[in-house]
């Protein structure tokens, strides 16, 4: 590719530093911009790649910047394959495997249920969700599977959008997901109420807060206990119904009361020896489940238009069942 900006080196930059040469010519980028793009390869001298901004420069070599393309901010539509649970002018129920992540964001670009829906619907996506998550009334984990609804005009976005903000609490809206956790309560149910905020030792997780966080609430119920003479206490089967909707809120909750999801790296990841110290074949079948075991199985709301109550359920996908009939056989 043409470099898009060249200069020879004078006498007077000599012994400079490769990024203040550049900057120093170029009024439309800044230097840490400048300093970024010689890290990123898009900087050469006499044709060499230089990666390093001090790279001091000498007399008569020819410096070379090529400015990338902008990413386009607008995702496109992509030919990926969707379980469509139910369909009509307004709204698309979808069933989302594992590894599907739901719209478009950093190191995410493409490959995401938005880009298969826009392939899908074309132009009827709502628009109120802006650019990057059009029609997204809520989301699941990428490694999380199941049911999400998405809007398909603004007056369905309007009407989902109200019954998620209100939580179920006046409507019909029901979201149940069904978790495999390690160990066993010592009661069948009960709720969890516990603020959540971005972890201040690793912002890319979600801790429990005693203050400030948002207000989030998991009502849970044990369905099944697994275990031996040995373990008696190995995993549970549980199901777990929303009353907030805050990101990672069931892993997080779960992990809390000391029950973390199997699978989970980041909220169980120290349960990782008590796989090492089970029998083969759920030792296998445990420490090949790369994912958190969590599944959205249930999912009913209001019509936003008809005003009929819609309800839907999603059977477990292949390796979630697979780890419950091996934990069964436990």
């Amino acid at each position: 590719m043409d470099a898009d900006f060249t200069y020879q080196v004078d006498a007077e930059d000599t012994s400079k530093r490769l990024d203040a040469v550049l900057a120093a010519q170029l009024d439309t980028l800044s230097r840490n911009r400048v300093q970024a793009l010689i890290r990123a390869g898009e900087v050469t001298v006499d044709g060499a790649k230089i990666l390093e901004p001090k790279f001091r420069v000498n007399e008569g070599q020819l410096l070379a910047l090529t400015i990338p393309e902008a990413e386009d901010p607008e995702p496109l539509g992509e030919d990926i394959p969707l379980s469509i649970i139910f369909e009509d002018d307004h709204l698309i129920v979808v069933d989302k495997p594992a590894g599907l992540v739901v719209h478009p964001g950093a190191g995410n670009w493409t490959g995401t249920l938005v880009n298969a829906l826009i392939h899908h619907c074309g132009d009827s996506l709502s628009g109120v969700g802006g650019v990057k998550r059009p029609g997204i009334v809520h989301r699941i984990d990428k490694e999380t599977s199941g049911l999400l609804v998405v809007a398909k005009t603004d007056l369905a976005h309007q009407g989902l959008s109200a019954q998620f903000a209100d939580h179920g609490k006046t409507g019909p809206l029901e979201r149940a997901y069904s978790a495999l956790v390690w160990g066993a309560p010592s009661s069948l149910k009960g709720t969890i109420d516990a603020n959540l905020a971005r972890s201040n030792v690793n912002r890319q997780k979600i801790a429990v807060v005693k203050t400030s966080g948002r207000h989030a609430i998991t009502h849970w119920q044990v369905k099944e206990r697994f275990g031996s003479e040995d373990q008696p206490a190995l995993a549970s089967l549980m199901e777990c119904r929303l009353e907030t909707g805050r990101t990672h809120q069931i892993r997080v909750h779960m992990s809390h009361i000391h029950h973390p999801l199997i699978g989970d790296q980041d909220y169980g990841a120290g349960y990782k020896t008590k796989v090492n110290r089970l029998e083969e074949p759920l030792k296998s079948t445990i420490a090949g489940f790369s994912r958190q075991a969590l599944h959205a199985g249930l999912l009913a709301f209001a019509h936003p238009v008809s005003g009929e109550t819609l309800r839907f359920e999603s059977p477990y996908p292949t390796d979630f069942e697979e780890l419950l009939q091996a934990l069964r056989k436990f």
